[in-house]
């Protein structure tokens, strides 16, 4: 089963020659194998394309992808988006008394199938040119384990409520009062209980367009649970929350899931190992095609997805593996000190910081653990130099590399010429070409403007653009916000290689484990009563600074035996109870 997919939104015929036409050896030999379509973008038939990839090749913009498919999947197509679209193979299955994740790549179709499941989209079962029906989807699935549940689906006999991915964008749909919002949803007159559990009683009085991202992401999880479903759909739940709000939220699911069928898309793997009971991992090649595969436990199937590689379905859908080191503290830097910070405070009208003494070392990556508004990124700003210590100082005379928290996309131009305008040559430097640009697969977005990349696009540009820079010290600010779990790993890698190769030293703002775990040489920890006050210590070698943060955080990890990822402990089980009695949260 051969499928040619095109990227539309890469495709730029007025800017190429046509090659993908031109080079085509069947075009050549007078087939219509490639013919110009609306807009002047290519059409590809499938049936007259040999496979040869001299367009994919030749397409100076990487629009084309021609890909062989087993023959078998050719029965479990369930959605085609038109001719050379994306196209999606199976779907979850919902389980009673369950958490199903799913796990995988971003566009990879896991939100596409949340909505056929959800019934917001009629599967077209592949049949792009007619409108979908349901009798022809409810043939297609007779006989398999969705078949009643889809059937519900379409005869209006079950219950839905559903947790947007990009909550950011409420407060584009949505005016007013949050309150007022909530009890528009509020089916049984619960808004005051689960206000308490989610934590936002403050928020309720607040219109929605002046909360922050943890906040939106709460009263998102909020509206969806005030809802009475027979199925819940949560869509990256833990995105802009910390790991204490993460850790309540995955409690609050796996409580709802003993009552209602609840599915979650998540690309924290610590909080989806704690969440889910079993997960589909979905493979495939991102805005080409994506294929369900079938349930794994949770244990089986992340590990399965860091490997890389399906055993029982012979698949190899990532060339390289993630792999954890059980690396031990460093009891001496070989090299000096880069940068000294005296106790540092900064008072704002409602938000008092403190930060005891710290030495940032030359090659050093330090992680910056702890919950959200205690100050993280204001020490940050502070070393930075975009905000002044009320006492204190920092003493070092080092240039400074920023990366923010919230990256705004509103440069008026393409990512290349806003690139040249701070790296300049650079960015023809053989560093920043293999070390940066190649990892971080920014070549392909220099020609895109600024404007209209998505969150996972914008953050790698970011994110590059900081490393790229000449500087001694690099700070970046939650670097693996809106990236899916791929992403993050060679993000992670890419700021752990930088700083290896050229010997400058990092600073991590994170509260994903996994990232902080790869990238971490030492830990700094924040602790305090969110948007009150905040007190950050250390920097701490790794095993003394995760100590002090999860004992904060109440919680245990244990290496998993296979891979060395961290894995959160169940709740006062053995294994939690004695690593609680030695003092050892987190083993290295």
């Amino acid at each position: 089963m051969r499928i040619a997919v095109l990227l539309r939104d890469r495709c730029q015929p007025r800017k190429c020659a046509y090659e993908c036409i031109n080079f085509c050896p069947r075009v050549r030999t007078g087939d219509d194998t490639i013919v110009k379509g609306e807009k002047g973008k290519p059409i590809i038939s499938e049936e007259l394309c040999v496979g040869c990839g001299i367009c994919v090749n030749k397409c100076p913009f990487e629009a084309i992808k021609i890909i062989g498919l087993p023959e078998a999947l050719e029965e479990d197509l369930v959605q085609q988006f038109g001719m050379n679209g994306f196209r999606l193979f199976r779907l979850p299955i919902p389980r009673e008394g369950q958490v199903v994740g799913l796990l995988g790549p971003n566009g990879i179709g896991k939100t596409t199938a949340v909505n056929i499941l959800s019934g917001n989209t009629i599967p077209n079962m592949g049949d792009y040119e007619n409108e979908p029906t349901w009798e022809r989807a409810l043939d297609s699935f007779a006989g398999t384990p969705l078949s009643d549940h889809m059937k519900k689906v379409a005869d209006g006999n079950i219950t839905t409520a559903f947790k947007p991915q990009y909550v950011d964008n409420l407060t584009k749909v949505a005016e007013g009062n949050v309150k007022d919002l909530l009890m528009k949803v509020d089916d049984e007159g619960r808004l005051d209980e689960i206000a308490e559990l989610m934590e936002i009683t403050d928020s309720l009085n607040r219109d929605i367009k002046t909360l922050s991202g943890g906040e939106l992401q709460r009263v998102a999880i909020s509206a969806c649970l005030l809802k009475t479903a027979d199925i819940y759909f949560f869509d990256e739940p833990s995105s802009y929350l910390d790991i204490y709000q993460r850790l309540r939220i995955s409690h609050i699911l796996k409580d709802l899931s003993e009552k209602a069928q609840v599915i979650v898309i998540e690309h924290d793997l610590a909080i989806l190992d704690f969440l889910a009971d079993n997960i589909h991992l979905m493979y495939g090649s991102p805005g080409a095609y994506g294929v369900m595969a079938h349930p794994r436990g949770v244990r089986e199937g992340i590990n399965t997805f860091l490997d890389g590689y399906m055993a029982e379905e012979n698949i190899r859908f990532r060339d390289w593996s993630i792999e954890f080191t059980t690396h031990p503290p460093r009891e001496e830097w070989e090299s000096g000190s880069l940068l000294y910070f005296e106790r540092l405070k900064k008072q704002f009208p409602t938000f008092n910081l403190e930060t005891l003494p710290g030495t940032i070392h030359r090659g050093e990556v330090v992680g910056i653990l702890g919950p959200n508004a205690s100050g993280k990124t204001t020490f940050v700003k502070m070393l930075a130099d975009e905000i002044e210590p009320d006492d204190g100082k920092v003493d070092a005379d080092v240039k400074v590399s920023y990366k923010p928290q919230y990256i705004k996309g509103d440069y008026d131009g393409q990512v290349v010429d806003m690139y040249y305008t701070q790296l300049g040559e650079r960015m023809e430097d053989t560093f920043y070409q293999t070390e940066i640009e190649h990892p971080l697969e920014l070549k392909r977005l220099y020609s895109h403007k600024v404007s209209t990349l998505s969150g996972g696009e914008l953050q790698r540009v970011a994110v590059g653009l900081c490393l790229g820079r000449e500087a001694d010290l690099y700070l970046l600010d939650e670097p693996s916000a809106y990236l899916d779990v791929n992403q993050r790993m060679i993000v992670a890698k890419t700021i752990r290689r930088v700083m290896e190769k050229s010997g400058k030293s990092g600073l991590i703002v994170d509260h994903d484990i996994y990232f902080s775990d790869i990238i971490s040489d030492s830990i700094m920890v924040f602790s305090g009563e969110g948007g009150k006050w905040g007190l950050g210590q250390g920097p701490y070698d790794m095993r003394d600074g995760m100590n002090r943060f999860l004992k904060a955080v109440d919680i245990t990890f244990r290496r998993d035996a296979e891979t060395k990822r961290p894995r959160i402990n169940k709740k006062d089980s053995k294994k939690d109870r004695e690593q609680k009695s030695a003092g050892e949260y987190y083993y290295l």
